[in-house]
């Protein structure tokens, strides 16, 4: 598997433990409809987040949250719409960018991005 696919799979797994530590209830991982895809889908309190997750092993040529353009949004939004015509739970939901960066002993800084879509 290529370096950048190992990074992604590392970073959905560092998002998923993140998520855990930080009281989100997990309700799916790496959901998909059709081409979209969202990384992680988890609740807190009453509100729903969809999370879309980027990782870097270093900022040398931009930050993770960098990589989230407006096709990507779009898209995001596009699979969370999507998710809950089918998941009627939630009355509130947000959609979130959880940015990682990895220094060279692969130790995780989180940002997070809330609400990134109004």
């Amino acid at each position: 598997m290529a370096r950048h696919n190992d990074t992604g799979k590392l970073g959905e797994q560092l998002a998923l433990e993140w998520a855990k530590a930080n009281e989100y209830v997990i309700k799916e991982q790496n959901w998909r409809f059709g081409k979209w895809e969202i990384d992680l889908v988890a609740s807190k309190n009453d509100r729903l987040h969809f999370f879309e997750v980027k990782t870097r092993r270093t900022n040398n040529f931009g930050f993770p949250e960098e990589l989230v353009d407006k096709n990507k949004l779009w898209h995001f939004v596009s699979a969370g719409t999507a998710y809950i015509r089918y998941k009627k739970d939630f009355k509130w939901i947000q959609f979130d960018i959880l940015a990682i960066t990895l220094d060279e002993n692969e130790k995780p800084t989180f940002f997070l991005i809330e609400d990134v879509y109004l």
